[in-house]
């Protein structure tokens, strides 16, 4: 850690000292304003299927909610707020901030206990009683904000631990309070509703008191920075009952700009290098922005140009029928859930609205439809809107080349039943120093032919559970590209840490009417005691549908070199000696290698070697196939890999 930012731990950690011995505190509220109030940015979609957000709502009115594994299991009634609904561990109402939420003994799975306490449910709830009026839906509402209020008091237990979690709260909290009318929604008649109402904005104000106090800086300032200023600048704009709000909100909105720009690349791709944090991120900014916009308060252009560009990139890497990689970590974690359909897509419903906001025909192409999330952050006045965007001059994708995040699609035939589409990384770790998110993952390629998907990144699995699965999902051994000597190219040195990165770069990118090819390096062998550089070439050649990748290793001594190639779970493999023909649902490609001599291995649901899995759900994981070349070198060597597609 640098001089300041050690500095800045001191002050906080003498801050949250203060705190709990009653010193800085917010637990006297001052007493709200009313007169005035913000503009709503969500209203009622009056075009949304009622029904479908009125079965959402009875399940959640029997405790049935979707958590991870658990589906709509848990968390069961009676609601009780500091307990894991996953193992059934009840946390303790100590000082929250004091609280070690990595230790399982004192409370449980903290994701599963922070997910239900986001409260994305409530705006279910609520999206259910704007368009029905019923009253059982609202008085729910109240039933449940006043059972938390009641058990997790301010700065006690562990949903008072991360600012985060609480940002994420009042985003939902916020939504909540304009689809049930505000101040004068129906929910705060008489002396109980008057006094639910007083409760709630005392804790929304503790809510944005310990925030503000409570900034993830420096080495953590990721998501969780962006997602702590959005927390705050539209709870200001919600309920701006407070003069302290006023400065906090500007101070929060000049830092959004800034993170903005600073945590994701100019070329759109998140820093984090995990593609299920760029939609989260995005979510974060973009209803911002649209709380911003509603109240007369705009962000710079910079700002909504950086969005723009964040989903070009999730435009180019999602292939012909939607499916877009699993790149580095993820935890199924949505900002809120507006459309809770099955079948649908977080990062389909980001381009539509994109295609909404810029007017953007590649956009509405890759959307498809305009989905309800959509219609609930913009409005019916969007259907007519997506409508007119013509889409008749689009050309996809649409970009290839991301240099800042280290990215480069080959392929050809794209946005037809014919396209091969590669996907090849040799950007960064991850961001800043512990690279939190990150996987160890350079120059891994990532292939879909025709729609299907083949070769595949296996996802995360957990977090702060199973040490062991969590260190392999993000290893070397899980991604498609090459481990020498059984080591990972960077080194872990904790759930969310990295002690030594491996520096990936591009030297050359020649995208091709007849070919496309990419050279890209890394480092991540140069520390053992004979040193070792990994180089891959990429050959796509449009005209025999074949993609040659050659592997090679510079070093002088003898190594031990595996190539890991993971496929589909909906793949079915053939073993042809040393090559292998993988066909999914009538498309199929053949791996063949060259060079070396190989030992070759398919792993499947492997427990002992980790190998042949995939986690497409947090918390969920099921087999799958992959495949393994060993080969011992001495010497530069290199090994090719000969892969044709047929479709």
């Amino acid at each position: 850690m640098s001089v300041s930012e050690i500095g800045y731990r001191l002050n906080k950690a003498l801050h949250t000292q203060a705190q709990n011995l009653g010193w800085s505190t917010a637990h006297k509220v001052p007493a709200p304003d009313l007169s005035h109030d913000g503009v709503p940015f969500i209203q009622a979609a009056v075009s949304a299927d009622a029904q479908h957000y009125c079965d959402l709502a009875d399940e959640i009115l029997q405790g049935r909610v979707p958590l991870f594994a658990l589906d709509k299991r848990g968390p069961g009634l009676p609601w009780n707020w500091n307990r894991d609904p996953l193992t059934g561990v009840q946390a303790q109402l100590s000082f929250g901030k004091r609280i070690d939420y990595r230790d399982a003994s004192r409370v449980g799975d903290i994701k599963y206990l922070w997910e239900i306490n986001r409260h994305l449910h409530l705006a279910t709830l609520a999206q259910a009683y704007s368009l029905t009026q019923r009253r059982e839906y609202l008085d729910a509402i109240g039933a449940q904000l006043t059972s938390w209020v009641e058990q997790c008091p301010y700065l006690q237990g562990p949903n008072w631990t991360s600012s985060l979690e609480l940002g994420i709260r009042l985003i939902n909290w916020s939504l909540t309070w304009q689809l049930i009318g505000g101040k004068s929604s129906p929910l705060f008649d008489g002396p109980e509703g008057a006094t639910l109402r007083t409760r709630w904005l005392e804790s929304i104000y503790q809510h944005v008191h310990f925030i503000q106090g409570y900034f993830s800086r420096y080495s953590s300032a990721n998501n969780h920075l962006i997602g702590e200023l959005a927390g705050i600048y539209i709870a200001t704009h919600t309920w701006p009952y407070w003069q302290s709000f006023e400065p906090w909100r500007q101070q929060a909105r000049a830092l959004l700009e800034h993170e903005a720009l600073e945590q994701n690349a100019p070329d759109g791709v998140n820093r984090e290098q995990a593609v299920s944090y760029q939609q989260f991120v995005l979510d974060f900014l973009v209803l911002a922005g649209l709380a911003g916009r509603a109240n007369g308060e705009t962000f710079a252009p910079a700002y909504w140009a950086r969005i723009e560009a964040m989903m070009e990139y999730l435009a180019s890497i999602m292939d012909v029928a939607g499916n877009v990689p699993m790149i580095g970590d993820a935890d199924d974690g949505y900002v809120v859930r507006l459309n809770s359909a099955p079948e649908w897509c977080p990062y389909r419903s980001l381009l539509a609205t994109g295609a909404v906001l810029f007017e953007r025909g590649d956009f509405k192409v890759k959307a498809g439809t305009l989905d309800e999330k959509t219609l609930w952050l913009l409005g019916d006045a969007s259907i007519k809107q997506f409508a007119a965007i013509p889409t008749q001059d689009v050309v996809l994708p649409v970009r290839r080349a991301f240099p800042d995040g280290g990215y480069h699609i080959l392929g050809g035939d794209f946005e037809t039943p014919r396209e091969v589409r590669l996907l090849v990384d040799s950007g960064p770790l991850g961001y800043r120093a512990i690279a939190a998110h990150g996987h160890a993952d350079a120059l891994a390629i990532l292939l879909s032919v025709g729609g299907k998907e083949f070769l595949i990144d296996p996802g995360t699995y957990v977090y702060h559970t199973e040490r062991e699965w969590r260190d392999h999902f993000r290893s070397t051994a899980a991604h498609n590209t090459l481990r020498v000597d059984g080591l990972d190219q960077s080194q872990i040195s904790g759930s969310f840490m990295w002690s030594r990165h491996a520096q990936a770069c591009c030297e050359a990118w020649e995208p091709g009417t007849e070919a496309d090819r990419f050279v890209g390096s890394h480092d991540g062998y140069r520390a053992l005691p004979d040193p070792a550089t990994h180089r891959r070439e990429i050959l796509w050649t449009k005209p025999d549908r074949t993609i040659v990748v050659s592997d090679r290793v510079d070093c002088r001594g003898t190594h031990m070199v595996e190539r890991y190639w993971h496929f589909s779970e909906h793949c079915h493999l053939i073993v042809e000696g040393s090559a292998v023909i993988a066909e999914n649902q009538g498309v199929r490609i053949r791996l063949a290698p060259e060079g070396a001599p190989v030992e070759v291995l398919v792993k499947r649901g492997d427990e002992a070697e980790h190998l042949g899995w995939i986690s497409r759900r947090f918390a969920v994981k099921e087999p799958t196939n992959t495949l393994v070349w060993r080969s011992r070198i001495t010497g530069a060597t290199t090994l090719e890999t000969r892969i044709t597609c047929f479709v």
